[in-house]
């Protein structure tokens, strides 16, 4: 089973001093967050991609998006926009619009990431369990 899933992390956020909802209360992953549910998981996952990275730094394309979710220095990240691009059917450089407008865009770029992250599509009940309990944050 991919990390990703183990972990009920789909997009791998990595381990910080943040403490989410629904954080395993022992963390055995020496990198990366473990969520107590893949709907945990998807929650943090939404409430990053919308709080932190549309509402706080501003970006909302796939490339600004991924550009700094996963770094040159550590990931081939043009591989990783052109494959979420293709995946969405969407232009890298296109604007994804206000999470609360477009909520399928959003949602569809988080089962994008957790495609290219894990090399599965991802289970669609629980991410969008994830997106309704991200919603009340954003």
């Amino acid at each position: 089973m991919q990390r990703g899933y183990r972990n009920n992390n789909p997009l791998n956020i990595r381990r910080t001093a943040d403490q989410w909802e629904g954080l395993c209360p022992i963390q055995t992953d020496p990198k990366f967050c473990q969520f107590e549910s893949m709907e945990y998981g998807w929650r943090a996952a939404f409430c990053l991609l919308t709080l932190t990275y549309y509402h706080k730094y501003r970006l909302h394309t796939i490339r600004g998006i991924i550009s700094r979710w996963a770094p040159p220095n550590e990931n081939p990240t043009e591989a990783y926009i052109e494959h979420v691009a293709d995946i969405m059917d969407f232009g890298p450089d296109e604007c994804l619009g206000n999470p609360s407008d477009h909520p399928a865009r959003w949602q569809l770029l988080g089962a994008a990431m957790a495609t290219h992250e894990n090399g599965i599509q991802p289970d669609w009940r629980p991410m969008l369990m994830g997106w309704e309990m991200a919603k009340g944050q954003r």
